[in-house]
């Protein structure tokens, strides 16, 4: 008996039992997919986008805008400037894309800046949904995603144009990309040089930080694998010409043209300060391994219900403890260094999150009957509070602003017409507010003679004032502010 001509639309023609099998298994599949897809996007967009852009800058965004807004100016994409100093603690990646974003929107504002961050979150989620696949299953792999994007780690900077969004985003793309092929055969090279290209990304985001935490997970998955050659083979090689390759094409002309010893300098003190904890403080030390857990938070509970011994095979459970051991080891390491700060622990929530979804795709968990759809109204409960927050709280914080309010005051007291000329102002976000020509310089003696408006910090306000540059006019000082870090500025006028 023919199938009806309604099933043959469906499946195509079903020449055996096995051919129509597969056909059904594989378009149920790919409506899954696409569901699951639909589903995390919108979950993504509820979070992620609502007034992205209403804030002024805050904690350290001017360092990732203000590069950004010099670059497209002076054309000089290699070595980042915050103010009229060169800004070499942080390799430019970052100002980069807030660059890009700038140019490809046509607009220099907080949405703009921001976005990039909310994308390489998108991709991330999109990411654990579709290359898991196979290691995690369709329910673990939503898990994973949505975990992902629900994380109080993430929902903090994932909304700003923080270096942490994106170089813990390029760090578990690494992470999922070698996860889910590293032991495939038709994928071995691939598996072995695609993550360390994210790897090189993430060295131009932040540096080789990301490396402390990548390796350790590596080693104890091989490990538990028996599969150490891998290391050794050609394609680990291959990748990890590429990652250098990748950082050395920006860091070489960079040190060249900003100096290779004042470079160095600047990267080694970094480096030390760190490890020697120059601005040790106990109190904040003795919580970082917590304020870690803290960013995995809601779902960092999970890990109390989850069993090793509900794991489906021996072969998982060994997998899923070496893959414990390579989170912690790097989490303690790292979480107990005098210099550390928790947000350099993000880098494993990548890791986390694929533990986490193997527990759930193995049903694993024990808790009770209850809580079994607790990761879905969790969700739901988040998606729904962040929602709450951009319609109802973030108009409410916007009228506390403290950045803006002096960029509109400076505003005010110039012509619109009039450049404002900045001497050595270190660090002021404000500065991305100010709708005028902004000539940075780094001493008065270097103000040219048709300078008229100057912002200078106290220790510069009297040689201003003294200078004869603009003999028989004078510099006199018609504003003094004070911004919100309790620092003054002072705006002088040649008259």
């Amino acid at each position: 008996m023919s199938p009806p001509n309604e099933l043959r639309s469906i499946t195509g023609p079903l020449t055996n039992g096995e051919e129509s099998g597969r056909a059904i298994s594989a378009r149920l599949d790919s409506r899954a997919m696409t569901r699951s897809f639909f589903l995390v996007t919108i979950v993504w967009a509820a979070i992620y986008l609502p007034r992205l852009g209403t804030l002024e800058l805050k904690s350290e965004e001017g360092r990732r805008v203000l590069p950004a807004v010099t670059m497209l100016e002076t054309g000089n994409y290699l070595v980042p400037q915050v103010g009229s100093e060169p800004y070499l603690r942080k390799p430019p990646l970052i100002n980069w894309l807030v660059a890009g974003s700038f140019k490809l929107f046509g607009v220099r504002n907080e949405w703009a800046a921001r976005l990039p961050s909310a994308l390489a979150i998108l991709i991330v989620a999109l990411g654990f949904l579709v290359l898991t696949q196979d290691p995690l299953g369709e329910n673990g792999a939503l898990a994973a995603a949505m975990i992902w994007l629900t994380n109080f780690g993430l929902l903090e900077k994932g909304r700003l144009i923080e270096i942490e969004a994106l170089y813990v985003s390029l760090g578990a793309l690494a992470f999922i990309f070698w996860m889910s092929w590293w032991n495939q055969p038709r994928l071995r090279w691939l598996g072995w040089t695609l993550p360390w290209i994210f790897l090189g990304l993430a060295l131009l985001a932040k540096g080789p930080l990301v490396l402390l935490f990548f390796y350790p997970v590596l080693i104890a998955v091989l490990g538990q694998a028996k599969e150490m050659r891998r290391l050794y083979q050609a394609p680990h090689w291959v990748g990890l010409i590429l990652m250098l390759a990748i950082f050395a094409a920006w860091a070489v002309p960079a040190l060249q043209a900003a100096g290779a010893g004042h470079t160095a300098g600047v990267w080694s003190r970094q480096f030390s300060g760190r490890l020697s904890g120059e601005d040790f403080k106990f109190a904040d030390w003795l919580l970082n391994l917590p304020r870690g857990i803290a960013y995995l938070l809601p779902w960092s509970i999970l890990f109390l219900f989850a069993r090793f011994s509900l794991l489906e095979n021996q072969s998982e459970r060994r997998f899923a403890r070496g893959l414990s051991l390579g989170i912690a080891i790097p989490f303690l390491v790292v979480g107990l260094v005098p210099g550390a700060l928790p947000r350099y622990l993000m880098p494993l929530l990548a890791p986390a999150i694929w533990l986490l979804a193997l527990f759930i795709r193995s049903h694993a968990l024990v808790w009770p009957r209850e809580l079994r759809k607790s990761i879905t109204w969790t969700v739901i409960a988040i998606t729904t509070g962040m929602l709450i927050y951009s319609i109802v709280l973030i108009p409410f914080l916007q009228r506390r602003e403290k950045i803006r309010p002096i960029a509109e005051e400076l505003e005010r007291a110039i012509p619109a017409t009039k450049p404002l000329f900045a001497v050595d102002p270190d660090y002021q976000p404000f500065l991305f507010y100010l709708r005028r020509p902004i000539q940075y310089i780094d001493s008065v003696g270097d103000l040219p003679a048709d300078a008229d408006w100057i912002l200078v910090q106290p220790k510069d306000e009297k040689s201003t004032e003294d200078s004869t540059r603009w003999l028989p006019r004078r510099a006199v000082p018609v504003q003094r502010i004070k911004d919100y870090r309790g620092h003054w500025i002072v705006l002088l006028k040649v008259q």
